[in-house]
């Protein structure tokens, strides 16, 4: 979760879905940089959206706690990029991005549609993608630890 308002509703991207190219391949103007791209959802698949750990470098960057930041000056991270002030394993990009109407994503919330849990770099920058579903419900212990081991297919079980 990036953005939430109550006026204008929420934002936010799914973190486990890679695609199969990198960010140099997507953006005409991007400078060499081997880094994958990842399926945010399914809202402005135009767009494509960062989410990183430079903050105090980049300017325009919107701080999501813990040392985790959003978007920032385009022109900006293309400069840094090409410097090597930024990796790819300080960034993550995604196309598109998953959105909620005003009061949406409370009511989903409210039903039990969705399993809360902090925001932490390794869940974004140290996990594979298969894992993180995984890992994210073993770390909140409990029921959710359970939950965790099932196979993806049910009928498995």
């Amino acid at each position: 979760m990036t953005g939430h308002s109550h006026e204008e509703g929420s934002i936010g991207f799914i973190l486990n879905k890679p695609l199969r190219m990198d960010v140099e391949n997507l953006l005409s103007d991007f400078p060499e940089f081997e880094s994958q791209v990842y399926y945010g959802g399914p809202v402005s698949t135009e767009t494509i959206h960062f989410i990183h750990t430079a903050g105090k470098i980049l300017d325009d960057s919107q701080s999501l706690g813990r040392g985790l930041f959003w978007g920032g000056n385009y022109e900006q991270l293309k400069f840094l990029i090409s410097n090597g002030l930024i990796k790819p394993s300080d960034i993550r990009f995604y196309v598109g991005y998953a959105g909620w109407s005003p009061g949406q994503l409370q009511s989903e919330m409210q039903e039990g549609s969705w399993v809360v849990a902090e925001n932490d770099l390794n869940y974004i920058f140290n996990t594979h993608s298969k894992r993180l579903w995984k890992n994210v419900l073993s770390n909140k212990g409990e029921h959710f630890a359970v939950i965790a081991e099932m196979p993806d297919e049910f009928v498995l079980n």
